[in-house]
C-alpha cells in the first residue's frame, strides 16, 4: 500500500547546479504527496504561486515538504494532499553568491574634447560584482516568464547601457582626459550607482565596478607618454640630447642613404656645439669662484708692512710686528 501512496512522489531540487546560473526554477509545476525538498549549499528555494511569495527557505538540507515546509506556507498552511491531487505551486532556486563578471568595451568610446572635433576615442575594461538581493521584483520582472537566467544576461543588458554611463561620468566636471586612471575610482563608483538603479528593479543589485584600465589610440599614446618624458627631464635641450643619445645607441639614425647620414652629422655637430658651451659655461663659473676672495679674507691681509715702525724707528723686519717695542705693523 506504501508503494502506490508514494509512487508519485517526486524531489524538488537544482539537480544541474551552475555557477554562472542565477536561478531555476523546478520545472514540475505539481508537487505530490511524500515529496522532498532538498536545498544545496549557495542557494534559497522560494516557493510562489500566481506570482506570490508563499515562502523562502535558506538552510540546505533535506526536508519533508508535507510535514516541514507546507506549515510554514502563508496562504497554503492548511493544503491536504489527495490521493491522486498534488499541490500545484512554483519553486525558484537562487543562486545566493556575488556574481564578478569581466566587461570591456568593444568599440572606442568618442569622448567630447577639446581640439577633437569627432572626440576621443577611449576604451576600457574592467569587472563589476552583482547579486540577487530581492525576491519579489526578480519573480515580477524576471522570473515569472524565464524557466533560467545567465549571468551571460545580465552582462549584456549593463554592457548595453556602459557606453553611455561612460560617456557621462567621464565627461563630468571636466576630467583631465589625457589622465583618465587617476579618476578611475570616481567614474567607477558613479557608474555603479546607475547601474544598480537600473537593476533593482529586476531584484539585482551592483555590489561593485571597478575600471581596470583606459586605453587610447597609439598616436594620443605616444604623446602622452612623450609629454611625460619631457615633464620628467624637465629641460627641453636635455630631452633633446638623450633623444639623440638613445637615438645613435639604438641605430636609428644608420641607414637611409646619404640624406640621413647628413642629419646624422648635422645632428652630431649640434650636439658636440651644445657640448662645448655647457663645457665653456662650466669652465667660466670655476674661473669666477676661484677669483672670488673667500667670506674670511679682510683688507688687512692684502695690507704690506711698513720698512720702519712708525712707533720707535726701529727697521722692521717683514713680521707682523715691531722687534723693538711691539708695535702693530699690519
Amino acid at each position: 500500500m506504501s508503494f502506490f501512496r508514494n509512487q508519485f512522489a517526486n524531489v524538488v531540487e537544482w539537480q544541474e547546479f551552475r555557477d554562472d546560473m542565477i536561478f531555476y526554477k523546478w520545472s514540475n509545476r505539481e508537487i505530490k504527496k511524500g515529496s522532498r525538498l532538498i536545498i544545496r549549499p549557495g542557494q534559497d528555494a522560494v516557493f510562489f504561486n500566481n506570482g506570490r511569495i508563499e515562502g523562502v527557505f535558506c538552510d540546505e538540507g533535506d526536508y519533508d515538504i508535507e510535514s516541514q515546509i507546507i506549515p510554514f506556507l502563508s496562504t497554503l498552511k492548511g493544503f491536504k494532499f489527495g490521493f491522486n491531487s498534488g499541490m500545484r505551486v512554483e519553486v525558484l532556486f537562487v543562486n545566493t553568491k556575488e556574481f564578478i563578471v569581466k566587461w570591456g568595451t568593444k568599440n572606442a568610446i568618442n569622448i567630447p574634447a577639446l581640439g577633437f572635433p569627432g572626440g576621443m576615442p577611449i576604451r576600457a575594461n574592467g569587472t563589476f560584482t552583482f547579486k540577487v538581493n530581492d525576491y519579489v521584483a526578480l519573480i515580477d520582472q524576471i522570473a515569472g516568464v524565464k524557466e533560467q537566467y545567465l549571468v551571460e544576461d545580465v552582462k549584456i543588458r549593463i554592457t548595453s547601457i556602459l557606453d553611455q554611463l561612460l560617456m557621462k561620468w567621464i565627461s563630468r566636471e571636466g576630467k583631465d582626459m589625457f589622465n583618465l586612471q587617476s579618476n578611475s575610482f570616481e567614474i567607477g563608483k558613479g557608474i555603479q550607482e546607475d547601474l544598480d538603479m537600473e537593476m533593482i528593479k529586476s531584484g539585482m543589485t551592483i555590489t561593485g565596478f571597478t575600471i581596470m584600465s583606459f586605453s587610447y589610440p597609439k598616436e594620443i599614446q605616444d604623446m602622452i607618454t612623450k609629454n611625460a618624458s619631457h615633464g620628467m627631464v624637465s629641460n627641453v635641450d636635455r630631452y633633446q640630447q638623450i633623444s639623440l643619445t638613445d637615438g645613435m645607441a639604438s641605430g636609428k639614425m644608420s641607414g637611409g642613404g646619404a640624406a640621413s647620414d647628413m642629419a646624422g652629422m648635422m645632428m652630431g655637430m649640434k650636439f658636440a656645439e651644445k657640448m662645448m658651451k655647457q663645457t665653456d659655461s662650466d669652465a667660466k663659473r670655476e674661473t669666477s669662484s676661484e677669483n672670488t676672495p673667500l667670506p674670511s679674507q679682510t683688507k688687512e691681509e692684502g695690507k704690506k708692512a711698513p720698512n720702519f715702525c712708525p712707533n720707535c724707528g726701529t727697521k722692521t723686519s717683514g713680521g707682523n710686528f715691531c722687534s723693538n717695542c711691539g708695535q702693530k705693523l699690519v
